[in-house]
């Protein structure tokens, strides 16, 4: 017999005790990241982040340092260059915001992501904010293609976050919450876009369309078919915008 907390058992009884007991499951590190940051954000986190590696190997491929990632063929196929785009390479509008010019691009827009993302996705859901990210990438590929230079290779994932962050500022205008903090944050990355190589025009496209996203979303929250419908019509007329012909090309600059 063996001794047990309660009186005896016998060896048999232990033994098929034991096999009755469930061995604790192990989860993978990828899995327990998104529980608790958010499935959508990291996983777009590490699609941004498995996009740097592609681009790095491919500029050391064709001789290049991996840290200069820009200088591969795979960035160049990816990157939005407005007229490459009006000739019909439409991918470029969406590949754009997966790609980083260096490390430290990634890294910061990484931070911002997680910080960021993982407040809307919780507030949100998941395709609620996926569909944020989605029309604030459209939104600020949009402005590119209107307003920037025809010929000028634009990438990251800025257009993006700056979507976030008004799309959370409207969610905090309907909670009643203290904008002061997000407000000044805002002026701050404006500014900072006003920089040599830093996209404005991608940077408050992104802004316009979260925050106009972010509105649809609280309007229609009681109306899931109208809420679908409506973003539905958000994202085509941002796509036909940014598929018109390029300003800059008509205007002859």
């Amino acid at each position: 017999m063996t001794p047990a907390s309660v009186g005896f058992q016998c060896p048999e009884c232990v033994r098929e005790g034991a096999a009755t007991v469930r061995a604790p499951r192990r989860t993978s590190p990828l899995r327990s990241a998104g529980r608790r940051w958010g499935t959508v954000t990291v996983g777009l986190i590490t699609v941004n982040v498995a996009m740097f590696v592609v681009t790095a190997a491919s500029a050391a491929l064709v001789g290049n340092s991996p840290l200069a990632n820009y200088r591969s063929p795979v960035f160049a196929a990816l990157s939005q260059v407005p007229v490459l785009v009006d000739l019909g390479q439409v991918w470029r509008l969406v590949t754009a915001a997966f790609l980083h010019i260096g490390a430290l691009h990634l890294v910061l827009n990484m931070l911002a992501l997680l910080v960021f993302g993982s407040e809307l996705e919780r507030q949100l859901g998941r395709r609620r904010f996926a569909a944020l990210y989605l029309l604030s990438v459209l939104g600020g590929a949009a402005a590119i293609q209107l307003f920037g230079f025809p010929d000028a290779a634009v990438a990251g994932a800025s257009t993006a976050i700056y979507g976030l962050l008004g799309g959370l500022g409207v969610l905090m205008v309907v909670n009643r919450q203290d904008v002061r903090g997000i407000l000044t944050l805002l002026a701050i990355n404006v500014v900072i876009s006003f920089l040599p190589g830093v996209s404005l025009l991608g940077h408050l496209g992104g802004l316009v369309a979260g925050a106009v996203t972010a509105l649809l979303l609280v309007l229609t929250r009681r109306a899931p078919v109208v809420q679908a419908v409506s973003l539905a019509v958000l994202g085509l007329v941002l796509l036909v915008l940014a598929l018109t012909v390029t300003t800059m090309v008509v205007v002859g600059f």
